[in-house]
């Protein structure tokens, strides 16, 4: 068990295709909840996402654990168009960032918009403190 979270896929949920898990298993203790996080300046949405990423992994380190200490994400991606894009990067991501092979529970969301124009993914997460 990394960090008191344990990703599960149990046997009544339907199969798995991408990088993610149906369940997350959270052992008691301190929980943080880190505000949706977006790329600064736009780019594209590979870019935005390892822009985003890289933020997150830095507000991790600041609060003295890493991404497997991560619960659940929740993903708001622009237009259905970028659904495809956000599934090649996250998969081609999630690996060097989590010991895997199983990674967290991760709801996506497809929206018009969001803050600003530039923006194309915002991400937020739920993360098991320390103990």
């Amino acid at each position: 068990m990394a960090k008191g979270v344990t990703y599960l896929n149990p046997p009544s949920a339907r199969r798995i295709t991408k990088l993610y898990s149906h369940v997350a298993r959270v052992k008691a203790g301190e929980l943080a909840f880190l505000a949706g996080q977006v790329a600064p300046g736009g780019g594209n949405l590979e870019a935005q996402f390892k822009s985003i990423m890289n933020g997150i992994g830095d507000m991790l380190e600041d609060l003295g654990t890493d991404f497997n200490s991560v619960v659940k994400f929740t993903t708001f991606v622009v237009g259905g168009e970028n659904v495809n894009m956000f599934r090649d990067v996250r998969d081609a991501v999630l690996p060097s960032l989590f010991d895997g092979p199983l990674y967290p529970p991760n709801t996506l969301v497809v929206v018009e918009r969001l803050g600003d124009p530039d923006w194309l993914i915002e991400i937020e997460a739920v993360v098991r403190m320390p103990d």
